[in-house]
């Protein structure tokens, strides 16, 4: 028995033409499969006007998310009012929104009062956007003639109690899934699950990190054991670079599990960096298409990579980085140094994205977001305040303005000359490069550049490395 587990982003469903398109793809891929799920994202916008009206609302200010509410039962009006009919179930959709909405100023009237937002609040805040979207979205596909069913996706995927970015119970959401989501499937029904969120044990609602979405898809993918899941987004497919810094960015047709996980993470947009985990085991392909380009083929990500003259398949830039460098003379042949500086690091809760040391341990240096740089300095002071005191470790400093710039490919350490063209190309350009990380992983290679350069770096790249460095054509 086929199955096919899809998800739409959010531009996919961001308003009336583009759930009008989502639906058509539903209609066609139900009658070519034979059990078909659907996640469903917010609509474009929608979760970040619920955050800001959360966090304003904190802040004391008691206006801002009553326009949000009047904005967003707009925007959702206007396309339960244009896709679906007066005598069908059009009232009872309004009176949804109305219903969640009211939900949403209940919480920011008592955030207002309390002065804070809470991450398990934030969680249930941002969730009511999928909540909406799902069923606004299986409303349109029973008018159209498909047996269709929102299903919130607290009922199906156990999670920790990590609010903001939840991990999930596999076990638990398995058994969850067989119990709630597979009888629909058997009675020939497609769920609309929504995106991104899921619940504790206990129930209270959780997120799975900004765009989790992707991850939910990869989850019941794995949990169905589907045949393929294809995620649908406003690109032909995963890209060489980012189209709007590389304007002749091309779709990389065929990429592996490693290359797409190192793109996630360095900053693609395109999928959420843990998406594929849950796909690798059972060796599940991935689709990345496009809602609105339907006939393009995508990109396909697969367990190997295949055999390419083009060792570098994408160059990616994460922004808003400071590179914190602690450095001493004295740190020659102390032991722990490193380990004690990653333990102070960690209990401010920041995300090292990279690290690199030098052989002579005279410095360690390492990138993390710029919000975090002030409160993991303090912190590795604190932790050093003895080898500071008498001069082992010299100083504790942020370099900030600073981006990450990697370029990705499979087997680049076994591919000779490819970090002498990726440095022969920012050279031609007299871009410095501040630190290197190399040999860690297969795929990439990671360079941490000013944040003034970065786009140049990222273009340099892209046509000497990429465009110029094989003879296998993208699309």
């Amino acid at each position: 028995m086929s199955t096919l587990t899809i998800k739409f982003g959010g531009t996919s469903v961001g308003g009336v033409e583009a759930i009008t398109q989502a639906a058509g793809i539903v209609l066609e891929q139900a009658q070519k499969w034979d059990r078909l799920d659907v996640v469903v994202s917010a609509m474009s916008g929608v979760t970040d006007a619920l955050a800001q009206g959360a966090r304003t609302a904190a802040s004391g200010d008691g206006q801002t998310y009553r326009a949000a509410v009047a904005d967003l039962r707009v925007r959702h009006y206007r396309v339960i009012d244009d896709l679906l009919t007066p005598d069908g179930e059009r009232a009872q959709m309004l009176a949804t929104v109305d219903e969640h909405l009211e939900e949403f100023a209940i919480f920011c009237r008592s955030v207002h009062v309390l002065g804070e937002v809470t991450p398990r609040a934030m969680d249930a805040i941002t969730s009511l956007g999928e909540r909406i979207n799902a069923r606004i979205l299986a409303a349109v596909l029973r008018r159209r003639g498909l047996k269709s069913e929102a299903v919130d996706a607290t009922e199906l995927i156990v999670t920790d109690g990590h609010f903001q970015n939840a991990a999930p119970r596999m076990d638990a959401t398995r058994a969850r899934i067989a119990e709630h989501l597979v009888p629909l499937l058997e009675d020939g029904t497609v769920p609309i699950v929504t995106g991104f969120i899921g619940a504790t044990k206990d129930g209270i609602t959780t997120t799975l990190g900004r765009g989790g979405s992707d991850y939910t898809a990869a989850i019941l993918g794995d949990c169905l054991d589907s045949d393929e899941v294809w995620t649908w987004t406003d690109v032909d497919g995963v890209m060489t670079a980012d189209p709007r810094t590389v304007p002749d960015a091309r779709v990389i047709p065929v990429l592996s599990y490693a290359e797409v996980s190192e793109l996630a993470y360095f900053g693609a947009k395109v999928l959420h960096p843990r998406t594929i985990w849950p796909l690798v085991e059972r060796g599940i392909p991935l689709w990345v298409k496009n809602t609105f380009n339907p006939t393009c083929p995508g990109t396909r990500v697969v367990r190997e990579p295949e055999t390419s003259s083009v060792t570098v398949k994408a160059v990616t830039a994460i922004k808003g980085l400071s590179m914190v460098t602690v450095e001493g003379r004295g740190m020659l042949g102390v032991p722990g140094i490193a380990a004690r500086t990653f333990s102070a690091v960690a209990s401010q809760g920041a995300s090292v994205l990279m690290i690199s040391q030098a052989s002579s341990e005279h410095s360690i240096c390492f990138v993390i977001p710029t919000e975090a740089a002030s409160p993991v300095i303090g912190a590795i002071e604190a932790e050093l305040a003895l080898e500071l005191a008498r001069r082992d470790v010299d100083r504790v400093w942020a370099w900030d303005d600073v981006v990450i710039v990697s370029v990705v490919g499979a087997e680049m350490r076994a591919t000779p000359g490819v970090s002498a063209r990726v440095f022969g190309a920012l050279g031609q350009g007299d871009i410095n490069v501040i630190a290197i990380a190399q040999g860690s992983s297969d795929s990439s290679i990671s360079l941490v550049v000013a944040a003034d350069v970065a786009a140049d770096a990222v273009r340099r790249i892209h046509t000497e490395v990429i465009l110029n460095g094989g003879t296998e054509q993208l699309v």
